[in-house]
Parts: structure tokens; sequence; C-alpha cells
């Protein structure tokens, strides 16, 4: 039986393992990706825990081993740790095989889909999940363009997120078709026929969520991990 557990296992499996043997050590950035994790990780499961708890979606536990916190059945937390943890480490393989190339950046042009999200917000302001999903990727390109406009500017960063929807789509595909999470309809958007919201069984809501999610732990732990570079050569100059 395809379990929940057994998904979170799946995604954190060879990443893992390629963390102590691989063109680069990936153990070694334990630091920033932990506080990364720690920080956005902890956002996500209190939003996760408060729509869980107002009835947005639920898990059936059936699926489920049983143990919870906050809530939240503890392979849901996993998550928050495993998909960093693997989504990261493709963010390194990239800039490890690939040279790092300029994006265009258009400070207007993010500043209009910024409206965009949160006009789209404010029309489906009745379905929970869509509305909280749009806001944070409008939140995520107010931060990026005031304090960190360089992951803009990172063609690594946009690589990043492209492939990351790849296991995105096939687990969280898992997940909702099983199913092991389910939506109420009147949180997310959806209808009868050929429009039901959804990309196969996935909530188009799920996307926009993912985007933000994965942008928000990559932008902190960029920031982190530069913080501690910084501080490690302060301290050889020191000595």
């Amino acid at each position: 039986m395809i379990n929940y557990l057994i998904i979170d296992l799946v995604i954190i499996l060879f990443p893992l393992i390629l963390s102590f043997k691989w063109k680069f050590q990936y153990y070694k950035y334990w630091k920033p990706l932990f506080a990364s994790i720690s920080v956005v990780g902890l956002i996500y499961i209190v939003w996760d825990a408060i729509v869980t708890y107002r009835g947005d979606w639920s898990f059936n536990y059936q699926y489920l081993q049983g143990t919870s916190f906050l809530g939240l059945p503890i392979e849901e937390i996993l998550f928050f740790i495993v998909v960093p943890y693997s989504c990261i480490f493709i963010y390194e393989n990239l800039v490890y095989f690939l040279k790092e190339k300029k994006v265009p950046f258009n400070q207007y042009f993010y500043m209009l889909i910024i409206i965009v999200f949160i006009i789209g917000g404010l029309i489906f302001f009745h379905q929970d999940y869509t509305i909280l999903a749009l806001l944070s990727c409008a939140f995520f390109f107010i931060i990026a363009i005031i304090l960190a406009p360089d992951i803009l500017k990172s063609s690594n960063y946009w690589l990043y997120i492209a492939i990351s929807m790849i296991p995105f789509m096939i687990f969280n595909y898992l997940l909702t078709s099983i199913p092991i999470v389910t939506y109420t309809s009147s949180a997310i958007w959806g209808g009868d026929g050929l429009w039901n919201g959804r990309f196969f069984t996935i909530p188009l809501e799920d996307f926009f969520y993912n985007f933000s999610m994965l942008s928000f732990y990559l932008l902190f732990y960029l920031f982190f991990k530069k913080y501690w570079n910084e501080s490690k050569k302060l301290k050889v100059n020191k000595s």
C-alpha cells in the first residue's frame, strides 16, 4: 500500500544518499539549510495547521501512521523537511554544473505580477485556499524585489523552480489521486464538466502554493548561506 510516509521517504532518498558522496558535499550546507527549513517550514506548518483546522483540506488516515502534531499528521510535517532538502539539492546541482546567467529584470514587470496576484486573490476572496495561495506568491515577489532582487535575476533560480515542478506534479498527483489529501470544494477553484479547477487531480492552487514555498525556502537558504560565508571570511581575516 502506498502511504504518505513512503512518499516522504522516496522524496528525500536520493538527495540524502548523495549528500555525502557526490560532486559536491551537500551535507556541509546543513547550517543554512536547517535555518531555512526552520524559518520557512514553521510558517507553512502553522498555515497548514490553521487551514486543516478550518477544513480547507483534510487527510485520509487510512494512508497515515496515525501520529499527529498541531492537528497535522506527522507525515505532513515531514513533508516540509524532505521537500526543501531535496529541492535545494537540485538548486546546488544547478549551481555546480551550470554557468549562472543573468535574467532580464524589470521592477515594473514584477510589480504588475504582484498586482495581478493581489487582484486575483481579492476576486476569489471567498475561496480560502485560493486567496492564500495567490497572496503568498505576491508576498514573495514583494520581498524579493525589496530585499533580494538578485534571486529574480538568476537563471538557476528559475531552472530550480521549473525542475522542482516535475517531482511536485508526480508526488502531488499521488497525494491527490489515491487520495491521501482531499480538499473542500468551497475553498478552491472547481466546477463541473471540463473545468474542474484541477490539473488531473491536483488543485491549481497547489502550483501557486508550491511556487511560493520553494521560492521562500531558497530565498532564506541563500540569505543564511551568504551570512555564514561572510562570517567565516571575517574570522579568517581576524586570525
